[in-house]
């Protein structure tokens, strides 16, 4: 699920996980955030949600601190609240609460001027799986070479 206006993409996240299921949640920030995250300084590879007392925060964000900011700059690694409905958090709690499952964010994209979340519940990668899908996008890879190999007449 990538969108035409990403600010920040987990890599880390279709690579390592099986991903079950996406949502989209808003996410509250200060001004400096919205205005570092405009500059491009975001990084969440090795950013996590948690459903807590019927609330969803993200972890291990990492926004840089805005350069023209003052006093009140933000923490770059601050817990954030994610805006989801009631009824998205109960099904999150539900599909987090099952052993082996992970809530990730995937992307921070920009949708109607406010920054949003591809939220998603993952289930951790076996080594084996990831050597299988290099494996499949190598052969891949190859199918098209073929393709286009035949169809240029060479």
């Amino acid at each position: 699920m990538l969108f035409m206006a990403d600010i920040v993409t987990n890599s880390k996240g279709r690579r390592d996980y099986h991903i079950l299921e996406t949502f989209e949640a808003g996410i509250v920030l200060h001004g400096t955030e919205v205005k570092a995250l405009r500059a491009g300084k975001g990084q969440i590879s090795d950013a996590f949600a948690r459903v807590e007392n019927g609330e969803v925060y993200l972890y291990n964000a990492h926004i840089e601190e805005y350069s023209f900011g003052n006093r009140q700059n933000h923490l770059p690694k601050a817990p954030r609240k994610l805006l989801l409905h009631k009824s998205e958090i109960r099904k999150l709690f539900g599909l987090a609460a099952v052993k082996g499952n992970a809530l990730l964010p995937l992307s921070l994209y920009w949708r109607n001027g406010k920054v949003k979340v591809a939220l998603a519940v993952g289930k951790g990668k076996a080594q084996f799986d990831k050597r299988e899908d290099l494996k499949e996008r190598e052969a891949d890879r190859e199918l098209k070479r073929a393709t286009m190999k035949r169809l240029r007449g060479s």
